[in-house]
């Protein structure tokens, strides 16, 4: 039986009262609000169309390239997903593909230029937003804050994989 009390509490939280549901929902505000303001700096530097799920899946390609079975694992997703994505990524200029020099049989998608600068730059807007929140917060607070988080996380806790809970 469903306590029908307990339905919008979500919605008309934030007062601040410690209930269960807030701690993920202020996570993931605080989460959101890096990646909205990234996305904001990233755009106005030559990256306008990049969403959240592009940087996952550059990550998956990595330094080295991978095959597109390869980033579909390390993704989580199937490689029919992983195919689209790659095909988004090479439209965008982010991807290319190249000829596995270790198996003429495999074809690797490889980071290009446009790509590399894409993930320097958001490297350096983390690095940037990360001091946004020491100001506010205080570093010793915010070292703490992630020192809490870590011993909290599970030991291999960040997957690549994290983008698949939104899409299904």
């Amino acid at each position: 039986m469903v306590d029908e009390k307990k339905v919008n509490q979500v919605v008309e939280s934030g007062n601040g009262n410690g209930k269960g549901f807030e701690l993920p929902l202020l996570l993931f505000a605080g989460f959101r609000s890096i990646i909205d303001a990234l996305h904001r700096d990233l755009a106005e530097h030559g990256h306008p169309e990049t969403r959240p799920a592009y940087g996952f899946a550059l990550q998956a390609v990595g330094r080295d390239g991978a095959a597109i079975g390869e980033i579909g694992r390390r993704l989580g997703v199937s490689k029919q997903a992983a195919g689209k994505t790659v095909e988004k990524l090479e439209a965008l200029g982010y991807v290319e593909r190249a000829p596995d020099p270790a198996d003429g049989r495999r074809t690797l998608i490889r980071l290009t230029p446009h790509g590399a600068d894409l993930l320097a730059r958001s490297a350096e807007g983390f690095d940037r937003l990360r001091a946004e929140w020491a100001r506010a917060l205080g570093g010793e607070r915010l070292a703490a804050l992630e020192r809490d988080l870590r011993a909290m996380a599970p030991s291999g806790a960040f997957r690549l994989d994290a983008a698949g809970w939104f899409t299904g």
